[in-house]
Parts: structure tokens; sequence; C-alpha cells
């Protein structure tokens, strides 16, 4: 099975609001054994959505529409199914009582424009809304299904997890659709792909396998699709590919899935026995806070200290006066005396650091702007790398990549893994 998406809403048109149910939706549907193939997004204007609608209907399978079920003048959805389906509306009392319910929760009373939510399409299975007053529509066409939702992401994810994919469940489309991503950093996209070579070697072409390169500031994604008969046939063939892949480029891959680099790290740190603490200028606390945002790291996360200014980085770690004065801040030496610094004030196995020159001011010659300093610190060794960032994304990403290199840094000291 097949399917398009349509977003309706002209706040999608000229990027008022980001429209995130589409990748939603499709992730849903691919769980239920269904590609979205294509996906559209048209603004509140009846002849144009019309028309998107014969043609997605034409030839897809399956449609699935968010947007445009609101209650103000704006919000056309409703008419224009009724109109593509030739039917009315009447009143569903069920989705009636939902909206005085809800206003009955707020201690006020809905006005007739809002009980006129519950009007729905005659013939239409109504989808009832959980966390709101639009209630979504469903049709069965010749074998083709119509999904009608609202545009809230919240609402429509409850009638997606609620409705379209257990009903889609129950068709037994034939096919299961997987995806895994391997996450990796510190590794640019075309030495990545080199590394990995020819993904023929891999697997075939006429697999149903594919392997995606999605980069971004902070690393590169590989996404392994898979599209197979089975449940295990599927999974087979991902730990097949993962396994090539590991083989290939391990040293760059730090987890799988939705797991972010704080979390790996996190884990190492526990499993290790060891204790973190943080000394940052240039990345302004963003370390702390990355490692901070997963639950538990108390248990291996001492401290975080911003030493911005000369004066700091001197009388909270220690830093030679001395280094600073023939050195400069943004220097190997100051980098190293940062993190060995930490280390000692926190008592703490490990200590990491950042100097650098985040932009767009502030770069010279011999220390350009994106030039960073990461330090660290153990019992056995004292280091800096020296990393040279390009200002293209601006202050905030060149703060955003010496964070997770400097994350990075501490996951291959952990696994001992070279540098080179």
């Amino acid at each position: 099975m097949n399917a398009e998406i349509i977003s309706i809403g002209d706040e999608l048109l000229i990027g008022q609001v980001i429209n995130s149910n589409q990748a939603l939706i499709a992730e849903k549907l691919n769980s239920a054994g269904v590609f979205a193939d294509r996906m559209t997004t048209v603004g509140d204007n009846e002849q144009d959505i019309i028309d998107v609608f014969h043609k997605a209907f034409s030839t897809h399978d399956i449609v699935a529409v968010t947007g445009g079920l609101g209650p103000t003048h704006d919000d056309t959805t409703r008419a224009v199914v009724c109109k593509f389906f030739d039917t009315d509306l009447v009143m569903n009392n069920e989705a009636l009582d939902n909206v005085k319910n809800i206003f009955a929760h707020r201690n006020i009373s809905p006005h007739k424009i809002n009980e006129d939510q519950a009007l729905v399409p005659r013939t239409c299975t109504v989808i009832q809304n959980r966390f709101g007053t639009a209630p979504g529509y469903f049709f069965e066409r010749d074998g083709k299904y119509f999904f009608v939702m609202p545009g809230v992401p919240y609402e429509m994810k409850a009638m997606v997890d609620d409705f379209v994919i257990p009903f889609l469940n129950k068709q037994k489309t034939g096919l299961v659709i997987r995806h895994l991503t391997l996450k990796t950093t510190g590794i640019a996209e075309s030495f990545l792909a080199e590394q990995i070579g020819d993904v023929k070697n891999i697997f075939s072409p006429d697999s149903r396998i594919t392997l995606a390169f999605l980069p971004s500031p902070l690393g590169v994604r590989l996404r392994i699709s898979v599209k197979a008969g089975t449940i295990d046939e599927a999974e087979r063939n991902i730990q097949e590919v993962e396994l090539k892949l590991r083989g290939k480029a391990g040293k760059y891959i730090y987890a799988s899935g939705d797991v972010e680099l704080e979390n790996a790290v996190g884990i190492l740190l526990k499993e290790n026995k060891l204790t973190l603490a943080a000394a940052e200028s240039c990345t302004g606390g963003l370390i702390a806070d990355r490692i901070t945002n997963v639950s538990g790291s108390s248990e291996y996360f001492e401290c975080g200290v911003i030493t911005y200014s000369n004066r700091s980085k001197i009388y909270e770690l220690g830093v030679p006066a001395d280094a600073i004065r023939q050195y400069g801040a943004v220097s190997k030496q100051v980098a190293e005396a940062m993190a060995f610094g930490i280390r000692a004030k926190a008592a703490v196995d490990i200590g990491i650091s950042t100097t650098g020159i985040a932009g767009p001011t502030g770069g010279t010659a011999e220390k350009p702007v994106g030039l960073i300093w990461v330090g660290y610190s153990d019992k056995d060794e004292t280091f800096a790398l020296k990393l040279q960032f390009n200002y293209g994304g601006g202050r905030r990403v060149i703060k955003e990549r010496a964070a997770q290199a400097a994350l990075e840094l501490v996951r291959r000291r952990i696994l001992k893994i070279s540098e080179e």
C-alpha cells in the first residue's frame, strides 16, 4: 500500500508553522507496512484542496489529511470533504458530548460555533478527539482509505495511534517496513562514505534495502531502511547491514535510534564507575546542560563551571596567568590547564574543557573564528585537541559542535579509541 499525506493551512505555506505532522504520520504509516511516497501542502483554498484530494485519491491507496478542522471561517476542510464525498453534515452526539465536557472542565459554556464542531460528514466513520473539540473522519471507497484529522499535533497523534494504525494493522498489507538509524560524529559525510565504500558490498541492489546518509552539524546519521515480507526477515536484514557498517565505521558510531551522545557517554561513565566535571568557556554551559538532560546523571557528573573571562580561568581553575599572557586564552596550554584544573578542583576522574572563538568577531589570521581547543585530563594524561569549524552555521552552531566534540572525546578515551 502507498499513501499520500496532505497538510492544509496557509500558515504552513508562509513558514509561520513548521510542519511536524507529516513526519510523524509517515513514521507511523511505515510501522504498519505503508509507504508514504508523497507529501503535499496546500493552502486554505477550497478549489485547491479539492484538486489535491482528487489527485491523491486517484493515485494512492491511503490518503491522510491534517488541518483546517477548526471553528473559524478559514477552516474549510470539513466543507471540502463533504463536497468531495458528496455528502452533508449531521450532528454526532458523542462528539457533541465531548465538546460540552471539555468546556465544562474549563468552567465555561460552549458557544454555538463550538458545538457546531460536532457536525460531521454523514457518510464518514467518526474518529473521536480525546484532546480537542474537532473530531476526525474516515472514509472507505473502493478498497481505498481516506483519513481526515485536526492539525493540532497532539490531537492528530492520538487519532493516528488510537484509530489509524490499529485499523491499518488489521488490513494485512503484506509488507513490513523497518528503519534503523546509526549515529556517527567526528567524521565528515564524504569521508564516512569513503570509509564504508561501495554499498553493493553491504547489500544487493535487489534486496529492498537502502542506506541514506543524513548529515548535520553534529554528525552524520546512517539510516538503514528495509522492506520485507515478514518481521523476522526485516529484523534479520537490518541486523546484517548494521553489523557490516559497524565493521567498517564502528569507531565513529556512538549510538543507534533516538539515543543522544550525552546518553551514550553517561552509560559509559556509569559502567566504568567514572566521574566527570566540565570547565567551559566558549560553550557557555552547553556541555553541562546536555549531560544533565539525562536522568540520573548526578551519579557520574560532579559539576560544571563557566569560566568565560581570563580572570575566572585563573581564580576558579588555577590556570597560570603566564600561560594566558604568553599563549592567549584560546590555546592548547590553557585548554589543558582548564581540564586539569576542573579535575583537581572537583576531585573527579575526568576533566573536560573548551576554549575557542565562536564569532562572528574576535578572530585573527593566527586564530580565526571557529578555532576551538578541547582539553581532556585524567589520572594518566592531560592533553588538548585543536578543531577548526566553519562559521557558516553561525555562533550557536560552533558552540554546539564544540560541545559535541568534547563529549565525543570523553567517549573515545573511555573506549580507548585512537584519534588517528
